[in-house]
């Protein structure tokens, strides 16, 4: 192997950067290939969004280190950016620091062995990474002693259909149908939701940082109302850990969302898993596998998570839990249907292996289908690989990992019958059997 040959990193985005900046720690060749025009381009998209971490958990200490010779000083540790800050106040300056090493407007559209498909096990490993890769240029290819992707999910998020496939009429009704937490303060946007009803589909974060921003839209502009359909038959721990959250600004926002539902601002629909998109008087209207539909909308705003795409990865030999589409030995330290309390076991580089030696996933993308990824568990994986690449075994297994405590211990996973069996030992109800149920939540006296 061709020792001048670089390690190839595909994403210029925190994960993406952070390991070329642990990489050049090491005095190893580097090149990222961010198919965007800027860094962290993905996160540009939802810059309007607050993160739940602060400073202290979101610079690499590698990519630190570089940073620090160019004159850049480090923003408070206790100050929690927007996206936007994010990328304008690291990612940008990192990008900047790496200089030539960071290529944009580069797409890679397929990864293999030299002479090698995927059949062939002749010599493998001997033969460095064939990276194709589109500009405007045309294409071209890189050659590499190593790949670690770490393009994220940003550009593929889960469907309306509550099977994994687009419902019936998704993609038809895509002008109405939005896959992204709404920007109000983008006139264009307010505009769309000002006065108007909007369905929100999904649990996680996403959906109640939108949920609190329409609440908040309502009391400013009459007529606006918005509903929230979940698929399970519970709002259960929808609303998170609350003050029980080590992530205090997390905690906080279903502490907003809760309020938000409890003052009547938000109506929360049940056990509804939407198989259709049918259209009234040109309003989209969300049927379920039964065919009972909810009332007709203007908006429809997605919030299902993401997906990995694999798809230019065919030619490499990938060991990838058939589940969740995550690394065989990661994905049981971070199943939804199992995991629980936000704890992560520690992991590198021995759990983001696969069988094409010297190839890695990292990042948002690492977890496949799995939600929730923090900055830090980045970070830490890519210092892990880039130990693994110089050949340093005892640091890329000395992983150390501990994660803020989320206060509430059901996956996503969990299924209905779970999810039932708890609330009943909780002693409350909020589960339901059978079809699509309207909930309505009463602030106790005083709360609001």
């Amino acid at each position: 192997m061709t020792v001048e040959l670089p390690v190839v990193v595909i994403g210029g985005g925190p994960a993406g950067l952070a390991a070329a900046a642990e990489l050049v720690d090491r005095d190893l060749p580097v090149l990222v290939l961010e198919r965007g025009g800027r860094a962290g381009a993905a996160v540009a998209e939802w810059g309007h969004v607050r993160l739940f971490s602060s400073w202290r958990d979101l610079v690499d200490p590698a990519a630190e280190k570089l940073l620090t010779g160019t004159g850049w000083r480090r923003p408070a540790d206790d100050v929690y950016p927007t996206g936007r800050e994010w990328v304008e106040s690291y990612l940008v300056p990192l990008a900047d620091a790496l200089g030539d090493r960071v290529r944009f407007g580069a797409e890679v559209t397929g990864v293999s062995r030299l002479g090698r498909d995927r059949v062939v096990d002749a010599a493998r490993e001997q033969q460095p990474f064939t990276v194709r890769v589109r500009t405007e240029g045309g294409e071209e290819r890189v050659l590499a002693r190593a790949v670690v992707d770490a393009s994220g999910t940003w550009g593929s998020p889960n469907p309306l259909g509550a099977d994994g496939l687009p419902a019936l009429g998704e993609d038809t009704a895509g002008a109405r149908i939005s896959y992204r937490i709404p920007d109000l303060a983008d006139p264009r946007v307010r505009d769309r939701h000002a006065g108007r009803a909007t369905a929100v589909v999904g649990r996680g974060h996403s959906a109640l940082t939108t949920i609190v921003a329409l609440a908040a839209l309502a009391e400013e502009e009459p007529g606006t109302t918005a509903v929230w359909v979940l698929r399970r038959g519970g709002v259960g721990d929808a609303f998170g850990g609350g003050e029980a959250d080590q992530l205090a600004e997390r905690g906080a926002l279903g502490l907003r969302a809760k309020a938000a539902v409890e003052a009547g601002h938000i109506r929360v629909v049940t056990g509804f898993r939407a198989a259709e998109v049918r259209s009234e008087h040109g309003r989209p209207v969300l049927v379920d596998g039964n065919g009972q539909p909810l009332e007709p909308v203007d908006e429809v705003v997605v919030l299902t998570g993401f997906r990995p795409d694999l798809s230019f990865l065919s030619e490499i030999r990938l060991a990838v839990d058939p589940t969740l589409q995550a690394p065989v030995e990661l994905a049981p330290l971070i199943d939804p249907n199992v995991h629980s309390c936000g704890t992560v076991y520690p992991h590198g580089a021995k759990e983001l292996s696969h069988p094409e030696e010297g190839f890695y996933l990292a990042g948002m993308k690492s977890y496949g289908r799995a939600p929730t990824f923090l900055a830090l568990t980045g970070y830490e994986q890519v210092r892990s690989i880039a130990a693994r690449v110089a050949g340093d075994h005892e640091a890329a297994d000395r992983v150390e990992l501990v994660l803020p405590e989320t206060g509430v211990c059901g996956g996503s996973g969990l299924s209905d019958a779970s999810e039932a069996e708890a609330a009943a030992e909780a002693g409350n109800g909020c589960c339901s059997a059978g079809g699509p149920q309207e909930v309505e939540l009463t602030a106790p006296a005083g709360t609001l």
